[in-house]
């Protein structure tokens, strides 16, 4: 029988100090209220194989 010793699956060091550079403590930007048809925009990306620029966005914006 073979005896392994178990690594941890995640560094656990640096929870510590997570956050500190967000001083809100936010981790994305806040919203600008936009709403977007998020599923056509992913589809077009993978088609393009690219990001796609703000104006090209404005594509699959919903106005409400």
């Amino acid at each position: 029988m073979i005896v392994a010793e178990r690594k941890p699956k995640v560094a656990l060091t640096c929870f510590d100090h997570f956050g500190e550079a967000m001083p809100d403590g936010r981790l994305t930007e806040p919203s600008d209220g936009k709403i977007y048809r998020l599923r056509d925009a992913i589809a077009e990306t993978k088609r393009l194989g690219r990001t796609l620029t703000e104006s090209e966005m404005k594509k699959f914006e919903i106005n409400r």
